[in-house]
């Protein structure tokens, strides 16, 4: 404890570095043991080596980089505290490396692409150009609040299987709520090793647009009670940021279930496989993961299970593997997709061939139908473009519609959440982020949020894109001219700015960086208002966010074209 509260007083005075949700994960890992025998974030050497051939510099096989990425250089030596978001102390980092890593190289290698479209890139394109490396003094693990009973340690739960007296712990690594093919799938893994079941979910980060862990984790309390009754089950929760890496994500899977104790890990089809790549194909063969980690099984020194696809069969009302049925025998199934438009968004319950009514139950209570799901609209463009016209024009149409909506005005901004900020490159930056964050955070509470600023740069505007999931996010750039804007100008800042009277203004003297990528581009010159917002309302409509047909008090299929002088 003395040693604790000395380091604690050391870390107040250090330099601080904020573990996001991701590093924090990885953070816990390698404090609790989960990431054994990796006691630091890797240096140079080990990160090269696990980039080549799957190991660290010490031969041992770990097949993913566990790094911590930063934005600038730091000398050997130095100290720093590592902390939560909240800036609660975790530990002192003494750093012994600095070195630079390329993206393009660890998602080639890793991931096999580096298709924009895999989650992990996305992720990667907000870590900085560095890793540092160095011992760690852990002074306190991440604090949760959640399921505190079922966040156990390696250790707890080796000591749990220890106390069992059961020689057998077979580990399932889960990401979704367990339906029926699941559990006859961990059943019979259990079966026929004899073993204790460890359900382990993720309760990490796992692929954007997974349903939520703490619904996951109610759907597996209630299973454990109601349907595993005849079965040795240990329910515990693993604090893992995915990957979604495929095969060498497998493999690092069954490393981080030895951790845990296990004996045994079940492997099936498409294991922490991310889906398809942007030309619609899989990103991995469904089977490969199951190859890579039969291939070191022997060498880390776990059993590997592995199961074909389990499909349901009813004639006989019961679940097979794909490659033990019959001919003639029908099958039957439920795509992902199916299970949210064809169920939750239409409040059906889920077939009980396919899950239990309770599991069913607890995804209706806490589906949220698309359209009534939250999402930011990013008005950019220059002064006097349109920006404010439109949105507030949205707006309207919108609260019509029966959803509330957040408008978050540049100008507004400015006075209110950015005051004190200038309008050099750095704060208007600064400002276009916390205009970002705040609206991130009302999506993720399922809000609308309309976000009408110049936001001069793109770089920026690439930056909030990312806080965002990559549907809940529609850049509209207004690319009105600058001489109609001149010409309108009602606050009178471009004649301002051409007399000298107003320096560094966008259009000016100061750059204005076009999107790349909009997902709408209107010129107020030649589109009026009502077609403009019909133009925006069509995009919701085709995302499912809004229902054009039912919803709309816009005549959808005939134009308007009525230039509209108004434009503010």
């Amino acid at each position: 404890m003395e040693k604790d509260e000395t380091l604690r007083n050391e870390a107040a005075n250090l330099e601080s570095i904020i573990l996001t949700d991701f590093l924090l994960c990885d953070f816990e890992m390698i404090a609790n043991g989960g990431f054994a025998p990796l006691d630091r974030f890797m240096g140079e050497a080990d990160y090269r080596e696990v980039l080549s051939n799957l190991r660290l510099k010490n031969g041992v096989v770990f097949p993913i980089p566990v790094t911590l990425p930063v934005n600038k250089k730091y000398d050997q030596g130095v100290r720093v505290a590592l902390r939560d978001m909240y800036g609660n102390i975790l530990a002192i980092m003494t750093i012994e490396e600095c070195y630079a890593w390329n993206k393009k190289e660890y998602s080639e290698a890793v991931l096999g692409s580096y298709d924009k479209t895999h989650p992990l890139v996305s992720i990667m394109d907000q870590w900085g150009n560095y890793n540092i490396a160095g011992p760690i003094e852990v002074i306190t693990l991440p604090q949760h609040y959640d399921f505190k009973h079922l966040r156990m340690s390696p250790k707890q739960v080796r000591e749990k299987i220890k106390k069992k007296g059961n020689k057998n712990l077979v580990a399932f690594q889960t990401r979704n709520p367990l339906h029926r093919a699941h559990e006859e799938l961990t059943k019979k893994a259990a079966a026929k090793t004899r073993g204790t079941l460890l359900l382990h979910p993720v309760v990490g980060m796992t692929k954007p647009g997974d349903v939520d862990y703490i619904t996951r984790v109610k759907c597996y309390e209630i299973l454990v009670k109601n349907y595993y009754k005849d079965q040795d089950v240990i329910l515990s929760l693993l604090p893992l940021a995915m990957r979604m890496a495929g095969p060498r994500e497998a493999l690092w899977h069954a490393i981080i279930r030895k951790n845990y104790g296990a004996t045994h890990f079940i492997v099936g089809r498409d294991h922490a496989g991310p889906g398809k790549n942007s030309k619609g194909e899989p990103f991995y063969d469904p089977y490969d993961a199951q190859k890579l980690v039969l291939k070191y099984a022997d060498e880390i020194g776990i059993k590997i299970l592995t199961f074909n696809e389990m499909v349901y069969i009813e004639e006989t009302n019961s679940y097979k593997e794909s490659s033990e049925v019959k001919e003639g025998e029908t099958i039957r199934s439920i795509s992902g997709t199916q299970v949210r438009t064809d169920y939750l968004a239409k409040n059906r319950l889920l077939p009980g061939w396919f899950t239990r009514p309770e599991v069913a139950d607890i995804l209706n209570s806490t589906y949220i139908s698309r359209l009534q799901q939250g999402y930011c609209l990013w008005f950019t463009g220059l002064s006097a473009s349109g920006k404010s016209t439109i949105a507030r024009a949205v707006e309207s149409e919108l609260s019509k519609n029966g959803r509330t909506t957040t408008i978050l005005d540049g100008d507004i901004v400015r006075r209110r959440l950015s005051k004190g900020l200038g309008f050099n490159k750095e704060d208007r930056n600064e400002n276009v982020k916390r205009i970002g964050y705040v609206a991130s955070q009302i999506v993720k509470h399922n809000g609308i949020v309309i976000c009408a600023a110049i936001s001069p740069y793109r770089k920026a505007r690439e930056t909030v894109r990312r806080y965002f999931d990559k549907d809940r996010f529609i850049e509209i750039y207004v690319s009105t001219p600058i001489e109609v804007c001149e010409q309108r100008d009602p606050k009178g800042l471009y004649s301002l700015a051409r007399q000298g009277k107003l320096s560094g203004f966008t259009g000016v003297d100061d750059v204005y960086e076009p999107p790349k990528n909009p997902e709408v581009i209107i010129d107020t010159s030649l589109t009026s208002l009502d077609d403009s917002v019909l133009t925006i309302l069509k995009v919701l409509s085709q995302r499912g966010f809004y229902d054009l047909q039912n919803g709309s008090h816009y005549d959808v299929k005939t134009p308007h074209n009525n230039k509209q002088t108004n434009w503010q």
